[in-house]
């Protein structure tokens, strides 16, 4: 059963204050991945359902029969790009946090020249 799109939204903003990442000026970004985690969530058990059909036979505008992908699983690929894009945006994953922690370090590295220069 798909989480609440509230549970997850908390579970975000824990996850991103553990790493030290949270603002609360990302609350509409966190409640737009929160909404796409539910909605893959919910994919996900349709998609169960059909017995994991990634594939439907159909029929074109000539007649000719071919294959294509479920709409359930197009969603469902669709969805893992965008909660990878917005996983990187609010830092959730290791790649993520390592450009973060480096930009950061950057930064105070630069702050503590600048320190160095006014107090000398």
């Amino acid at each position: 059963m798909a989480r609440k799109k509230e549970t997850i939204k908390k579970m975000v903003v824990g996850q991103m204050k553990s790493l030290g990442t949270y603002k609360p000026e990302y609350r509409t970004t966190i409640d737009i991945y929160a909404g796409m985690i539910y909605d893959y969530e919910v994919f996900e058990e349709d998609f169960e359902k059909s017995g994991q059909q990634v594939q439907e036979e159909y029929t074109n505008k000539a007649g000719a029969t071919n294959m294509r992908k479920t709409p359930v699983y197009a969603a469902m690929e669709k969805l893992r790009i965008d909660i990878g894009t917005y996983s990187n945006m609010l830092g959730l994953n290791p790649k993520a946090l390592e450009s973060i922690t480096a930009e950061t370090n950057k930064k105070s590295k630069l702050a503590s020249v600048i320190s160095e220069l006014d107090s000398g």
